[in-house]
């Protein structure tokens, strides 16, 4: 079982920056390849970012490609995402997600979300 905690939402100016951070419970932390996903008001939730379980592998959608940059410190059992010039689009909830597959089993945890509201 992991536990998910989205923080470092908030409100912020178009262009400007915020940097969300989803620190997880359990020792495991380092197998799961952790994402990051959105969901604006009356849009479905999106795929935002990835990262691989040692870091070392990325992936992002093509709306945040080169403004977001996701990260992780598997000593911390955390995740990081940097999301510069930030456009009122971006405005959603974003969750932190964790998944991994073991001995045939899918295991896929969630966050509560955290706000994030850009103003133009």
């Amino acid at each position: 079982q992991v536990q998910l905690v989205e923080s470092g939402g908030g409100l912020v100016q178009a262009g400007g920056s915020l940097r969300l951070s989803c620190a997880a419970s359990g020792r495991t932390f380092s197998r799961y390849v952790m994402a990051w996903f959105r969901q604006a008001p009356g849009k479905e939730r999106e795929f935002v970012a990835a990262i691989r379980s040692n870091g070392d592998n990325t992936a992002y959608s093509d709306s945040v490609k080169g403004r977001f940059t996701i990260s992780r410190d598997n000593a911390k059992n955390t995740v990081y995402l940097q999301m510069n010039s930030l456009k009122p689009e971006d405005t959603a909830v974003y969750y932190c997600n964790a998944v991994t597959f073991e001995a045939a089993k899918l295991y896929n945890y969630w966050g509560q979300g955290i706000q994030v509201t850009v103003s133009s």
